[in-house]
């Protein structure tokens, strides 16, 4: 397949590129390259040193052979280039990463709100409006997230996307419906991932586009099969607390003698998956297409679901590091189960890489090689999601911030 990757040198879209490519796959990347400046702005740097997407691209063509094309287009402003890109190269399936991915990110201030909401959800239509323009029959793959499901516990298992409910008539007679999942977003960019939902659910039933809609969990681990094949090609990695994932956050925070940052009760349920999981269920959903002129196909795409205090407890058993106890800054409950459906990637032949020793000590090997990149000072997540946590911050900054670590 012809595959273009939107948004393929981010986290999760570089080593999905080189997955695909290496299975064969005739891949493009477009990408505005957003990340990198927004690293600019915060003042941190990934944790592992990443080459330019040129420079990348290039050493995977001198080690494999196979060439995987780089365009520099930002979907949510360039909306004529991108038409005019996929007029030109009409693929054959899209894989849609190019958004603002971080939740804390998301909240930092009404600015960070607006550019989440605008980069997201313009960059999401104008990708489906250039597809109904064009008339291509691109089947759509797009990541996702379980955090559009929200974390309240309803005492039942959370569907892969729809719900079938009893409704009463006017004639007082009960039809059952099916329903897309009732939303429930925790934060801004969780909401745009919300607003995507619906934007697929109009243009797959007027347009007859073909969908797929991956929620996802929390992403851990660092290398996939083809990230390990070269040094250069290494994946990114975000340990502070805005982009940093929890418990990537957790073995790196070990690895440099940092306390565990865990905000509130730690009991906040949460789905995971491994990277190399990730980038085999999105291949799984290029492979297995929904029919046109049918409904969105969604899948949850995780594998595992912890408590964020158990995991805490489990590095800290692993490593002998300490747990440090800090106020929440997210706006949530300080308890809430998960129990996730996930039948149709392990019916699609899936075999989820669970969380195991193995795998923890090689992230601390690579946190601890690189460890000379750590800026401290950007591990402690502070952005808070209300104005009265935020003013908390402000009058007891070390609440949120750990003052010394030795």
């Amino acid at each position: 397949m012809k595959i273009a990757v939107m948004g393929g040198d981010g986290f999760i879209g570089w080593p999905t590129s080189l997955h695909l490519s290496h299975a064969g796959h005739e891949v493009h990347i477009l990408d505005n390259l957003s990340r990198r400046w927004i690293d600019t702005e915060l003042g941190v740097q990934s944790l592992t040193p990443m080459d330019s997407i040129q420079e990348r691209t290039r050493i995977w063509h001198a080690e494999t052979g196979r060439r995987i094309h780089f365009n520099l287009i930002d979907l949510a402003r360039d909306y004529e280039l991108l038409k005019n890109w996929l007029a030109e190269h009409r693929p054959d399936a899209i894989v849609h990463f190019a958004e603002q991915r971080a939740a804390p990110y998301s909240m930092k201030s009404d600015r960070h709100k607006n550019y989440t909401v605008n980069n997201n959800v313009n960059a999401t239509h104008n990708l489906l409006n250039a597809l109904v323009e064009l008339e291509l029959d691109t089947h759509l793959v797009h990541l996702g997230t379980m955090g559009v499901y929200g974390y309240s516990t309803v005492g039942a298992a959370i569907p892969e996307g729809y719900l079938p409910v009893g409704i009463e008539t006017m004639g007082g007679e009960t039809v059952s419906q099916e329903i897309l999942y009732p939303s429930n977003p925790g934060s801004i960019y969780h909401m745009t991932k919300c607003l995507d939902q619906l934007l697929f659910q109009f243009y797959a039933k007027n347009d007859r586009l073909r969908i797929t809609d991956l929620h996802q969990g929390i992403v851990w681990g660092t290398h996939t099969e083809q990230t390990r094949i070269h040094e250069q090609l290494v994946n990114r990695f975000d340990y502070d607390g805005d982009y940093g994932t929890v418990l990537n956050r957790f073995l790196i925070q070990a690895a440099i003698g940092y306390p565990l940052t865990v905000h509130g009760t730690g009991g906040q349920t949460r789905a995971f998956i491994h990277v190399q999981d990730s980038v085999r269920c999105i291949e799984i959903a290029l492979n297995n297409p929904p029919a046109r002129g049918g409904r969105v196909e969604i899948f949850n795409q995780m594998t595992e679901t912890h408590r964020v205090r158990d995991l805490a407890e489990m590095i800290s058993k692993m490593t002998g590091t300490e747990i440090a106890w800090l106020p929440n800054p997210r706006k949530e409950a300080p308890e809430n189960d998960l129990v996730v459906r996930n039948e149709k990637f392990l019916e699609l032949g899936l075999k989820p890489t669970t969380l195991g020793q193995g795998l923890l000590s090689e992230i601390v090997d690579v946190a601890k090689k690189y460890a000379y990149r750590v800026d401290r000072t950007r591990v402690p997540a502070v952005s808070a999601w209300t104005k009265d946590i935020a003013a908390t911050v402000e009058r007891d900054p070390e609440g949120m911030r750990l003052k010394s670590v030795s």
